[in-house]
This record gives structure tokens, C-alpha cells and sequence, in this order.
């Protein structure tokens, strides 16, 4: 959807009415209702598909949560599965409708939003949707971080090979038969990647700048440093660039490692750069990409080993964790340009990530570029609000456990909006009460 912008509704039409629309009803537009239930605040969700869409039809078949049951989820709910478990899709899909049945969240499907316009002359808005207009006081973007995959643009379409987005893959027997060239190394990129060298399939990984936690380091998973270390609080820094991180719960979790992939058959490339005539070419940046992935891996097991030491805590060391494979021959002597046919490549695989859409949106929440404007969720528009966005107020707001506190920030905000809202002086209310109505004159 194209950005564009709205001017203010001057027309009149019939509208169902509530205080809130909560648009997305994925993780973060749940996590909203909950909070706005608990505040006794009326809204609707509204999910243009069904809930927990993309983890439906947009995610793999062997995808897992990338972190263990007892962290990845809302604090209100626990997953079914064992507490260091890595929930599965279908188990995802399962936990947010059976979420969505708990919190008694007044979800409606099947409902898209297209426009959202400010009302002349009140501090209410008008929300155009499939179903009919919708009347608000106060609208949440809940869309999530995941709404339009990006692409390069380096291969022209008529190239003559496949070429897909990471949310279109299900499994290695859809994909023709070939070698198989993914393109980015986060953490999506490094599971498909490894799901299509477990299949038998030629496999060459195009590793870009990221970051490499340890899946586990002396008893505890990843997840678990990051939280006593501070590390999921932290706040995003104007003008720097967050890379990605690889990290998996296959097979119950193991740390991603790519010259372990590299030594089981897997060619590592740097990253893809142009194409030319049939080629892709790479930059010279592989064995740098991965020696910054190591600094970032070995500078948590130092920042793991100081707070073990310093709290006097009784975890068994791990020496081992601190091995770095020798780099194989693709590291040591890189591709710097693959000739796909020769290669027999037959697909491209872009786990390139996403980009944001909020042409529905308008007004001034978004910049002329469709960026949303906001301060911790509270945007520039009064009475419009973004939930779930990445780095929206700390490192962990695109996290299932980290949405719920953002939620739940703008929840008390919105509550103190509404008790401005309907103050009104005592002496105002006094005359109000003895002023002569319409009808008795």
C-alpha cells in the first residue's frame, strides 16, 4: 500500500462507536487488549486475516521460537509445552488464540482497515474498513514489525531463476530442484539455510554484518544473560544501525556457528553485492563479518564470566565455549562471484527482512517517507499510537514478553488521556445543571 495522506473527514456518516481500535491482531494488538480490558477502557481488535496470521502462512514449517517457552511468552500465560522448550509454529498459532480466548480480547477477523481520518472539529477519529466505518477516540497501530518483506532489487525478474522471500518458504521440496543461494545471515536466514543443507540441497549463504549470541553458556540460555546483564532494556541509540542476530531453538536449541555449517557442506559468500550478466557478486567482507560475529560471542561469554564472578554464583565453567573453529576454504579463499547457471543454482532466497506500511494510517503519525513519528508509542498525531515496532522503547519491544509492557504503557496513557477528557470544573458543572435547555424556551 502506498503512503499517502489524509485530510480531515468533512462529511457526515453513520458509524459504530468505542473508545479504541486496536488495528493487528497478532501478538501486539492482544497484548493491547489485555491491558485496556484490565483498565476497563472499550475497543475492538480488529485482524484484517485471522489472528496470529503470519505465523500461519508467512513462517516455515520447521520454524521454532527462537527463544525457550518460559521467556518467549506474555507474563499472564504459559505455554503448554515444558518450560525449556522451543515452541513450534503450530504451538504458537495454538497459544495466541487460546491467549485471545483468556483476556476475552473483542477480537473481529476478516476486517481490514484502509483509512484512518482525524474528524473535523473533535478529537475523534474515522476508520474506514472492509466492514463498514468505525468511530474512535483513540486507534493503535498493532500491524507488528513484519508487514512488507524488502527485497535488494539486485536480480533483475526475468533472470530466469526462482526468486522468493524468506516469508514464502514452507519446506526444501517446494522449491525447484538445485543448489540454493540465501541471502542474509540473521536468524532466518541461518535456519532456512540449515533446514535446506539437512534436505540434501547445495547450499551457498550469503553472510552479511550480525551478531552471535551462545545458544546456552554455563546452564543458562541466551536469553537469560541478556536479561540480568541489562541488555533487553537498553534503549535505542539515535543514528546507530542495529544488525541482526543469528540465533536458534532447532533441535532444542544450539548456538549458530557458520564454519560448523561450512565444514557439513555448506558454502559461505560475503555479502551479495550486484549482479552482472548471469553472476551474483560478493563483497570481500566475509571473513570480517564473522570475525565481528565472534567478538560479539566471546564479548557476552566476558560479560557472563564477570557477573558469575562478581555475584559469587556457582555455574560450571565452560572453557569450550570458547573454541573458534580455523576458517574453512571458503573463508580463507572467498567466492567473489558465482555464475548461477554453472553453479546450478536454481533459487534465490532473500531473508533480507521487512519494511513497514502505514499508508492507511496518514495524517501526521507518519513522515512523507511512511515512518512513524512517536516517542515511546505516542505519536505525533494526539490520540494515535504504534505497538510492537522494533527498538520501540528498548531492544526487547518486538519480543512477545516485551509488546506486553509496551502495551501496558500505552494503556496507562490512554487512561490518563481519558480522565483529562472528562474533567470538567466543578462551577461548570453547577452551571450546566441550571442553564435552561433548548426545549423550555
Amino acid at each position: 500500500m502506498t503512503p499517502h495522506r489524509h485530510s480531515k473527514a468533512k462529511f457526515r456518516v453513520t458509524a459504530e462507536e468505542t473508545e479504541v481500535v486496536v488495528v493487528g491482531g497478532g501478538q501486539a494488538g492482544l497484548a493491547m487488549s489485555e491491558h485496556l480490558g484490565q483498565l476497563d477502557i472499550p475497543h475492538l481488535v480488529l485482524e484484517r486475516n485471522r489472528i496470529a496470521e503470519r505465523w500461519r502462512t508467512e513462517r516455515w514449517d520447521s520454524l521454532v521460537a527462537n527463544g525457550p517457552a518460559w521467556h518467549d511468552r506474555f507474563p499472564s500465560m504459559e505455554f503448554s509445552c515444558a518450560p525449556d522448550a522451543f515452541a513450534g509454529r503450530d504451538e504458537m498459532v495454538d497459544y495466541l488464540v487460546a491467549y485471545a480466548n483468556k483476556i476475552g480480547a473483542p477480537v473481529r477477523t476478516g476486517v481490514e482497515v484502509t483509512r484512518v481520518v482525524p474528524r473535523t472539529g473533535t478529537p475523534r477519529f474515522l476508520l474506514e474498513t472492509s466492514a463498514g466505518p468505525i468511530g474512535a477516540q483513540y486507534v493503535v497501530a498493532a500491524t507488528g514489525p513484519f508487514q512488507r518483506p524488502t527485497y535488494p532489487g539486485l536480480v533483475p525478474a526475468d533472470a530466469g531463476i526462482t526468486q522468493l522471500h524468506s516469508s514464502m518458504y514452507r519446506n526444501p521440496q517446494e522449491l525447484p530442484t538445485g543448489a540454493v543461494l540465501v541471502v542474509g545471515a540473521g536468524s532466518s536466514g541461518a535456519q532456512i539455510a540449515d533446514d535446506l543443507l539437512r534436505a540434501g540441497r547445495n547450499v551457498y549463504l550469503s553472510v552479511g554484518a550480525h551478531g552471535r549470541p551462545p545458544r546456552r553458556y554455563r546452564g543458562r540460555d541466551f536469553v537469560w544473560w541478556l536479561g540480568v546483564l541489562g541488555k533487553w532494556d537498553l534503549e535505542a541509540t539515535p543514528g546507530v544501525t542495529h544488525v541482526t542476530i543469528a540465533v536458534s531453538g532447532v533441535d532444542g536449541g544450539c548456538t549458530v556457528d557458520f564454519r560448523r555449517l561450512a565444514a557439513r557442506g555448506m558454502t559461505l559468500v560475503g555479502t551479495t553485492d550486484s549482479w552482472h550478466e548471469g553472476s551474483v557478486r560478493f563483497a570481500p567482507d566475509l571473513a570480517r563479518n564473522l570475525a565481528a560475529g565472534d567478538a560479539d560471542y566471546l564479548g557476552l561469554l566476558d560479560e557472563a564470566d564477570a557477573y558469575v564472578a562478581t555475584h559469587g554464583l556457582d555455574f560450571p565453567e565452560e572453557p569450550e565455549a570458547r573454541t573458534i573453529d580455523a576458517d574453512p576454504p571458503c573463508v580463507t579463499r572467498p567466492l567473489r562471484e558465482l555464475d548461477l547457471k554453472a553453479a546450478g543454482v536454481s533459487t534465490i532466497l532473500w531473508a533480507t527482512g521487512y519494511g513497514l506500511d502505514f499508508g492507511w494510517l496518514g495524517g501526521r503519525a507518519i513522515d512523507a517517507g511512511g515512518n512513524p513519528l512517536h516517542r515511546r508509542g505516542i505519536s505525533a498525531e494526539p490520540g494515535v499510537y504504534f505497538l510492537g515496532l522494533p527498538w520501540q522503547t528498548r531492544r526487547g519491544s518486538a519480543f512477545i514478553w516485551g509488546v506486553w509492557y509496551d502495551a501496558k504503557y500505552l494503556a496507562d496513557h490512554i487512561a490518563k488521556q481519558r480522565a483529562y477528557t472528562a474533567y470538567r470544573p466543578a462551577d461548570a458543572i453547577t452551571e450546566a445543571a441550571h442553564r435552561p435547555s433548548r426545549r423550555s424556551k
